[in-house]
């Protein structure tokens, strides 16, 4: 399974250096050269990198018969009128991602649980996969429960396969104590649930911008010492890290695959993608004709990577972001039901998280 990649061998300088004769520089140099080459050719694969392409046959269903979408998602239901949004499909680079096959997914993960834990990005995916698998297997006995530590279970129960979404904002604790609501930055107690799952996706970083009465928090605490506040990305790298280090300490590769979602972005500053600053996500009907965004991808981004890099475990990075940014035009934006103006940070369903989990699929089945 595909993991971070680095664009090259970060050994390899201090490497050069340390050679002293003629000969063997220029076999470092040549092993270099080599290392570099493969690189390049193996990112020729990436399936991250590429362009959305018009498809008559998009979308995978009909949202309309779907019965697991939150109202925040559907789009369709809550009066937008146009389509075109629906009918584009992820073109990477070198070659085609294989057709998301529900039939094909279950009979493979029989008997296995599949669980999604993070924020509402992360029920956006759960309520995508859902609606894929019930499309292509539309008359199977499913049933739905919950429990008080996951939001929602759905099992398919002709081939025994449950999904589950596990609401976490931060991945790590939030506990109250007498000063309040603290966010323990070096604390995970709900691993216990995480891995009794086959199949974990993680996501986090939405929530890490809050303030105000939507912040879930009081104060900040990492080991002994406790703040009102800090920076919100070095809170957001000390948390990841934490979950970073319960995988490794946790997690049997041996019997569960992870993956991490990555950073969605959200669109609510056109001047990003060479539009106004008052241009969002509202009114958009088409994604960008290009394959790079015009923004820097956020910073984020690049923290995700490096921590998961330093993980000893198998773990694979959903790099959904560029892929994402050229979609301005598949958020809610007014078509919402739960009263959002203008939701620029979610997406349709159906529409671009059914390429998200597409490239999940992918991942499962290759």
């Amino acid at each position: 399974m595909v993991r971070i990649r680095l664009s090259s061998p970060p050994f390899l300088p201090l490497f050069l250096i340390t050679m002293r004769s003629k000969s063997t520089r220029t076999l470092a140099h040549l092993l270099l050269f080599t290392l570099i080459n493969f690189s390049e050719a193996f990112s020729e694969s990436d399936p991250f990198h590429g362009s959305w392409v018009y498809d008559e046959s998009y979308p995978l269903y009909d949202s309309a018969k779907c019965p697991f979408l939150d109202p925040g998602f559907d789009c369709l239901k809550y009066g937008r009128s146009d389509k075109l949004y629906l009918k584009y499909r992820w073109k990477p680079d070198a070659f085609e991602l294989p057709r998301f096959d529900g039939v094909e997914f279950l009979k493979r993960w029989k008997g296995k649980r599949i669980m999604f834990v993070g924020d509402s990005l992360s029920l956006n995916q759960h309520d995508s996969f859902l609606c894929l698998l019930h499309s292509t297997m539309p008359d199977s006995k499913i049933s739905s429960s919950q429990t008080e530590e996951v939001a929602r279970i759905t099992k398919f129960e002709e081939y025994n396969v449950t999904i589950m979404y596990y609401l976490s904002y931060y991945l790590v604790d939030i506990v109250r104590k007498p000063i309040g609501r603290v966010l323990k930055l070096d604390s995970i107690q709900g691993g216990h649930v995480w891995t009794r799952s086959d199949v974990l996706v993680f996501n986090s970083w939405n929530w890490w911008l809050r303030d105000g009465p939507a912040q879930p928090w009081d104060y900040m605490q990492y080991g002994n010492t406790t703040l009102k506040d800090m920076d919100r990305t070095v809170a957001f790298t000390k948390g990841l890290q934490t979950w970073a280090k319960w995988v490794d300490a946790s997690v049997n590769a041996n019997t569960t695959k992870i993956f991490y979602q990555g950073i969605a972005p959200n669109h609510y500053n056109g001047q990003e993608w060479g539009g106004t600053s008052e241009e969002s996500c509202l009114g958009q009907t088409k994604p960008l004709n290009t394959s790079i965004y015009p923004a820097d991808p956020p910073p984020q981004l690049a923290i995700v990577k490096d921590v998961i890099r330093k993980i000893s475990k198998p773990v694979y990075l959903l790099d959904i972001t560029l892929l994402s940014q050229l979609r301005i035009d598949a958020h809610p934006s007014k078509y919402s039901g739960i009263g959002y103006q203008n939701d620029c940070t979610h997406w349709c369903i159906a529409g671009l998280p059914d390429t998200w989990n597409t490239l999940f699929y992918s991942a499962l089945v290759q």
